[in-house]
């Protein structure tokens, strides 16, 4: 039996007649770039949220970048972050001139640590950029805690996380603005690049807004110095379609979560991902834990099971930030769980059998949980 990664065609069949009216709409009234079906989505994906504002742009990095600009970072400042993550959230910080000053994850959750983030602070940090990895939402009320008191923003890298909650309140509402990428692969996915910041700010949802289109608030009048980043009007139809079935699909995400945990509770060489109290994880990753993880992804791909990494060298250990002086040992969770992590088969449509079919296959290749 073949079990995917992902299937992106599974999904598109289940909605094509929805994605095809869609674009002919967007044809019909050639409005390809920004234009009333990404306005349309913003108001719609503002709502989803939780927040007064929603600005879509052309990727997640560009969501993170623009924040950042829109906040004043720039050269000198610093902004924390985790080295678990995509080096998008660090490039974002690097693009505006600024410094990332990474803090280790927790091992539980393998999100930011707030018990690290004071000894982190100096005079030049501005910002904290908490990374809901894998689609659960980082601890988020000490963070922003101590973002209060030192007088800095929070900016939530919620690009792996739609819909996630924390204590009833989605991703990329709690912080002064909240960065989405809509990847293919993410569980609200467009049929090419786009992103979005959500915010309850009004002057930086205006900020932003100009700052992704040249600068302008009116047209050939730049007030400021900007970037093409609006998304496409295609983009825009599409995300709205999909967007109408994202809860559905995340509940099938974390179904299949829990199917996977009930089925490999009794394999003790495995560390499977946890949802925390408080927390609904959507499970954009199903990362699980082994100590021979070349070993059993080979054995899993003879199989035809198919699984991936995320992430396996940690940005603070990437040549791209030799330059910020880290090493090996700077940051031992992240260093930890970046050798161990195996993201399995995670995708709505993703069947009972191919999760018993993966599971067992596990389960047959590690050592079995001692009995009490």
């Amino acid at each position: 039996m073949k079990v995917p990664f992902l299937d992106l065609k599974a999904q598109y069949e289940s909605i094509k007649d929805e994605i095809h009216a869609a674009i002919q709409q967007v044809l019909d009234k050639t409005a390809f770039a920004g234009g009333p079906f990404v306005q349309k989505f913003e108001e719609e994906f503002a709502g989803f949220c939780g927040s007064k504002h929603c600005i879509g742009v052309g990727s997640g990095t560009e969501a993170l970048w623009l924040s950042l600009l829109g906040l004043g970072i720039g050269p000198g400042d610093e902004v924390i972050t985790v080295p678990d993550t995509f080096i998008a959230t660090a490039e974002a910080i690097s693009f505006c001139g600024a410094k990332p000053v990474f803090v280790d994850v927790d091992e539980k959750t393998y999100n930011m640590n707030p018990a690290l983030l004071d000894a982190a602070i100096t005079t030049r940090t501005k910002a904290i950029i908490p990374v809901h990895l894998f689609g659960q939402m980082a601890d988020m009320d000490p963070i922003m805690g101590i973002a209060g008191r030192r007088g800095l923003f929070v900016v939530e890298d919620a690009c792996q996380a739609h819909g996630a909650e924390y204590k009833g309140r989605k991703a990329g509402s709690m912080g002064i603005a909240g960065c989405f990428s809509f990847y293919p692969g993410k569980n609200l996915g467009a049929y090419g690049e786009a992103g979005a910041v959500v915010t309850n700010d009004t002057e930086l949802d205006k900020k932003i807004r100009m700052l992704r289109d040249h600068g302008q608030a009116k047209k050939y009048y730049h007030g400021l110095i900007g970037w093409n980043a609006r998304m496409d009007g295609l983009q825009g139809a599409v995300l709205s379609v999909k967007l109408k079935h994202l809860q559905d699909w995340n509940e099938g995400r974390r179904r299949n979560a829990k199917m996977y945990g009930d089925l490999l509770a009794r394999a003790g060489a495995v560390i499977l991902p946890r949802e925390e109290e408080g927390m609904k994880h959507v499970y954009h990753i199903y990362a699980i834990r082994v100590q021979d993880r070349d070993a059993l992804m080979s054995r899993l791909a003879e199989k035809d099971i198919h699984c991936g990494i995320h992430y396996p060298i940690p940005l603070h250990l990437q040549d791209a930030y030799k330059s910020l002086g880290y090493s090996n040992g700077s940051f031992p969770v992240a260093e930890k769980s970046a050798a161990e992590f195996v993201s399995l088969p995670m995708f709505p449509e993703l069947t009972a059998e191919q999760i018993r079919y993966a599971a067992g296959e596990i389960a047959s290749l590690v050592a079995p949980k001692a009995s009490a």
